[in-house]
């Protein structure tokens, strides 16, 4: 009897436990979605465009320069990173005017990286009230219209982040000049999305070959 014991648990223990760490990466495999379909960016700027890519979207406002900070570190800490994933990219949104600014900007960023990836939308101040008010977050964007903090929208236009942040609880975005908060939170999201997005894309495959 108690050989059948020890049998029977030698070959249910490694099932359980199979099935519980599967549970686990199943429920940890989704970044949550905190807001549904944002509006489209194309109809503020028609020369870059968020369906069917993984983006990482700012807002550098009025003094671009005083954000170029901000934008090195992103660069340095999630670009060069995730850079390389073909459907990832980093979209800048930046009032009309400043064009020059920005052209600046990426001539610096190109000293450090490839920016092919790197898109700047232009628009409008009221564009830019009314997109950014489409992302529905708990923060708000400064006189200049520029946040710190960017944000992680999926191929559908939902923007994803954290609802049980240890610090934050509901998480919608991360602060840029925090290299902290990019290493230890910004960089594992982005992980987990892009992973969700290989993962389904294998199924897919593996579907239409059945």
């Amino acid at each position: 009897m108690k050989k059948k014991i020890v049998l029977a648990a030698l070959f249910i223990l490694p099932v359980v436990v199979y099935l519980f760490f599967a549970s686990g990466v199943n429920n940890f495999g989704r970044l949550p979605i905190l807001t549904q379909k944002i509006a489209g960016i194309s109809e503020m700027d028609p020369s870059v465009q968020l369906k069917n890519k993984i983006t990482i979207l700012g807002f550098l406002g009025n003094n671009v320069e005083k954000m170029q900070g901000n934008a090195f570190n992103l660069n340095q800490k999630i670009y060069k990173r995730f850079g390389e994933f073909n459907d990832f990219q980093m979209i800048m949104v930046v009032p009309e005017g400043n064009e020059e600014q920005v052209e600046e900007m990426k001539t610096e960023l190109g000293k450090l990286s490839n920016v092919d990836k790197w898109h700047f939308a232009f628009g409008s101040e009221n564009e830019i009230k009314t997109f950014f008010e489409s992302l529905k977050t708990n923060v708000d964007l400064d006189e200049n219209l520029a946040t710190p903090n960017v944000f992680i929208i999926d191929k559908d236009l939902s923007l994803r982040g954290r609802t049980d942040d240890e610090d934050e609880g509901v998480k919608y975005g991360f602060d840029t000049s925090s290299v902290a908060e990019l290493n230890n939170k910004m960089v594992d999201d982005v992980k987990i999305i892009l992973a969700e997005y290989r993962l389904a894309l294998k199924k897919n495959n593996a579907d239409r070959s059945k």
